[in-house]
């Protein structure tokens, strides 16, 4: 089940990842695919704000992972650098899911190995700051959170 959004600008794109945010509780793991300067970083970002992330929010692309503290503890892991995850790295990775709600970009690095996601989020490039946001889940208590957030979001 999937629901599809295409935001105009990066606020749109944080507004509706934040409506995302508020459906979630820790533990949920939210996988964020899409092309490089999709927006992946920016969706992330929006989701960290709602759920009380007050500093900078940027992409741990070189560092691999962020954990950000918050009322809701933030997990942000960027698995672009590698081309797979071995039972040693993944010891180095369990811990920032840990009482947290985690985002992970390029969530195909992890396949095999990372828990599964809750929600999955596909963001397509449209033109100009135009991205075609999928959002998929399996839960269809979730999903329907999600359908109303988003009808929240469109409002």
């Amino acid at each position: 089940m999937a629901v599809e959004v295409v935001t105009a600008s990066p606020e749109e794109t944080e507004a509706l990842a934040a409506a995302l945010a508020r459906t979630l509780s820790v533990g949920d793991i939210v996988a964020v695919s899409g092309e490089l300067g999709a927006g992946k970083t920016t969706f992330v970002r929006g989701a960290a704000r709602a759920l009380g992330v007050t500093g900078p929010v940027s992409s741990p692309t070189f560092t691999i992972g962020h954990r950000y503290d918050a009322p809701v503890p933030v997990a942000h892991l960027d698995l672009y650098r590698l081309a797979g995850i071995d039972p040693e790295e993944w010891a180095d990775l369990e811990p920032y899911f840990d009482d947290a709600i985690a985002f992970v970009e390029w969530p195909d690095a992890g396949a095999g190995l990372l828990p599964d996601p809750r929600v999955t989020v596909d963001i397509d490039h449209l033109q100009g700051d135009a991205r075609l946001i999928t959002l998929s889940c399996d839960d269809s208590g979730l999903l329907n959170a999600l359908a109303a957030a988003l009808a929240r979001y469109r409002d």
